[in-house]
């Protein structure tokens, strides 16, 4: 079949938007040529939004935008424009609050209609090409308020302004208030309400890796301690392992559970989402030290690095959940194809491991693997040592990822996004602190160093996303603050001071284009962006750690390695900027609550004096590395380290007989230790400070 005439998506960089350059819709990215032609006309604009790894934005596609019938009717009544969220998470904030103001809910692919000053007046989600049980079809939308827009302007132009008005009355409203003392109580009691005792995570089905909450409820634990909130980490993290969500054979996690008991998850894999979870069951081994967790933590690092890093060094956004028109075709198995490649006994052994049965649960008599019973157990039944059980386990999944990879794998979203790829490095640097292994720290460094090259504007700035040596769009607030984060983790773990030095001017363009000057905290755009009907300032975590959240403790563990008192008092200030609205919801602000609990720990600064690679001072950091202590900052005085940069090194020397560690709290130290078990005593112990 000919190939259609291409639109103008051809010319994008996003893989989501050149899957519709072909569509017969005149479709156009955002930008002024469309913005331009919908003034000119005095047309209404539909605007689509969605990302390549969104199964029902490709359902629409093939349904409406690839029919003839129907893109004509766009073609004629409306300017049709094309927005991947991921791309332009700040265009999609901004509707989504609109869609979610009309329905009461949102989603992907996200379908709004628009005046063309860009005010929204109806919206919704996916619409199917013919009318189903009562829902009106997409034509019949479109046909309805292209009339509407003619005949009733004034009544659209209304419902316009006043869906406007609610979006900017949210961007502009007071959020300041002081946190209460019992905040942290508080949180970790909203957590154990929405907790599942009996699954893990929280609420019903779906289950979101809220990764956020997670890494919260353990340092609740640490705080209290408080079993209540351990529970709530180890077993959300545990289910997750064994379910579904996590693929069992080539590592990683997809998006989310359809059911309470991550068994079967949507399939796509998100960079994001991945880059949370792993800081998440590092922490939480160094704090159980359940081998488990480590196991977990280097799958998904193994994942990316096989299958999500480009040639560059730079990490691919996402992988679809859908290959041949299926979704989850790639991953699931019949028991018939596991007992066909793995021979009868070996495949009875790992059909039972993995709960594969005949009548599958997933779709058609297929399954998805997962774990719901312990080894002993299945062991016990089948008559074999779990020993036996796990060692044929582990052979069978090589040859099942194997036999996997030999089907048609699901397609890579492989533009490079900034915030997902700092995110990412924060997350590797971290697996090579607690796992000791120096590929992921390699890794990091050279995914920041593509990042410094190739996302950097001229004048230091940052792009926000790259393809094919194309960098485009300004970055966000979340960009620049997961970028900073990102080489705070660096330092910690190579302790290039050039890291640090980056992160402070990068602190500076974050506080001089983001800052609200009245109210405080961050707008997640910068003043120069032009082409938005507001600027908003999302405080809560979303699928995202808050940007204005994880800046403040960035400003926080500056203060720490610089002795800078005004940036503690900047971290504090942009807590506070949130605090009224935070208070009201403590559930939804996880990662402003982990910046409260690092200022109220009183943070410690460790200070490794000796050469940085020698196996004395590798020690002493292995120490610190294995605890689960976050509440600090580490950093290596050496010959020619730059004490004007970090004056915490000043007067802390190697001692007589090799690396020296010094412990030290708003600048009171005690007395210095040379032995990995000496510090391990001080860390552990309550406070003496000289």
């Amino acid at each position: 079949m000919t190939e259609r005439p291409a639109n103008r998506l051809i010319h994008e960089t996003s893989p989501y938007l050149r899957q519709h350059a072909h569509n017969p819709v005149h479709w156009y990215p955002w930008g002024e040529e469309a913005l331009a032609l919908a003034r000119a006309q005095n047309r209404p604009i539909f605007l689509s939004i969605g990302y390549s790894a969104c199964h029902w934005c490709h359902v629409m596609e093939r349904e409406s935008f690839e029919n003839d019938q129907i893109a004509a009717l766009m073609n004629k009544l409306f300017v049709n424009i094309k927005v991947d969220r991921e791309e332009r998470p700040d265009i999609d904030d901004i509707y989504m609050k609109a869609v979610v103001a009309l329905n009461g809910s949102g989603g992907w692919p996200m379908s709004v209609f628009l005046t063309p000053d860009l005010r929204p007046f109806f919206g919704g989600t996916y619409f199917p090409p013919v009318r189903v049980n009562g829902r009106p079809s997409f034509p019949d939308v479109l046909v309805g308020l292209s009339e509407a827009y003619e005949t009733e302007h004034e009544k659209v132009v209304e419902q316009a302004a006043q869906l406007t008005a609610l979006i900017e009355a949210e961007a502009k409203h007071d959020a300041r208030g002081r946190l209460p003392e019992d905040i942290l109580d508080r949180s970790l009691a909203q957590l154990r309400e929405r907790f599942d005792a009996q699954w893990g995570g929280f609420g019903n089905a779906p289950k979101f890796p809220r990764a956020g909450d997670i890494r919260l409820a353990l340092r609740h634990q640490q705080r209290l301690p408080s079993a209540a909130a351990l529970l709530i980490a180890t077993r959300t993290l545990d289910a997750m392992a064994q379910g579904g969500m996590y693929d069992q054979l080539g590592g990683g996690f997809h998006r989310y559970s359809v059911d309470r008991e991550w068994r079967v998850p949507h399939f796509e894999k998100m960079l994001y989402d991945n880059a949370q979870l792993l800081p998440a069951y590092l922490e939480a081994f160094t704090l159980t030290n359940k081998p488990e967790y480590a196991q977990v933590a280097r799958g998904i690092c193994e994942w990316a690095l096989s299958e999500m890093q480009t040639e560059a060094g730079a990490f691919a956004s996402s992988q679809d959940a859908d290959s041949e028109g299926e979704e989850g075709r790639y991953f699931v198995w019949t028991r018939a194809e596991l007992l066909s490649l793995l021979g009868a006994e070996q495949g009875r052994i790992v059909a039972s491991y993995f709960d594969v049965t005949d009548a599958g649960n997933f779709e058609h008599g297929k399954n998805v693997l997962w774990t719901p019973r312990p080894a002993s157990e299945i062991g016990a039944q089948l008559g074999i040592s779990q020993d036996e059980l796990l060692r044929q386990v582990a052979e069978a999944k090589a040859r099942l990822l194997d036999a996997r990879r030999q089907r048609v794998r699901p397609g890579t979203d492989d533009k490079v996004l900034t915030g997902w790829n700092a995110l990412f490095v924060s997350a590797l640097a971290l697996a090579h602190q607690v796992l000791d292994e120096p590929r992921y720290l390699d890794a990091a460094k050279r995914c920041m160093a593509f990042v410094l090259e190739h996302l950097t504007q001229p004048d230091g700035s940052l792009y926000g996303t790259t393809r094919s040596g194309r960098a485009h769009v300004n970055a966000g607030l979340d960009d620049y603050a997961y970028t900073i984060q990102a080489l705070c983790d660096l330092y910690e773990s190579s302790f290039d001071e050039a890291y640090l030095e980056r992160a402070l001017i990068f602190k500076d363009m974050l506080e001089e284009r983001f800052s609200d000057q009245t109210l405080g905290g961050y707008f997640t755009t910068a003043a120069e962006q032009g082409d938005l009907i507001v600027r908003l300032k999302s405080s809560h975590d979303g699928a995202l750690p808050s940007g204005a959240a994880v800046q403040a403790l960035n400003l926080a563990r500056l203060a720490a390695f610089t002795g800078k008192s005004d940036l503690r008092g900047r971290a504090e200030s942009a807590l506070f900027a949130q605090g009224g609205v935070a208070q009201q919801a403590p559930y939804a602000f996880s990662h402003l609550l982990i910046a409260e609990d690092f200022l109220r720990g009183h943070p410690r600064e460790v200070v490794i004096a000796g050469k940085p690679d020698a196996p004395d001072t590798q020690a002493m950091l292995r120490v610190v590395r294995g605890m689960f202590r976050p509440q600090r900052v580490v950093a290596l005085a050496h010959s020619g380290a730059a004490t004007a940069l970090l004056p915490l090194l000043e007067g802390k020397t190697a001692g007589h007989t090799g690396a020296r560690a010094y412990v030290c709290e708003d600048q009171r130290c005690l007395a210095p230790v040379d032995t990995p078990d000496a510090l391990q005593n001080q860390l552990t112990r309550q406070r003496e400070w000289a």
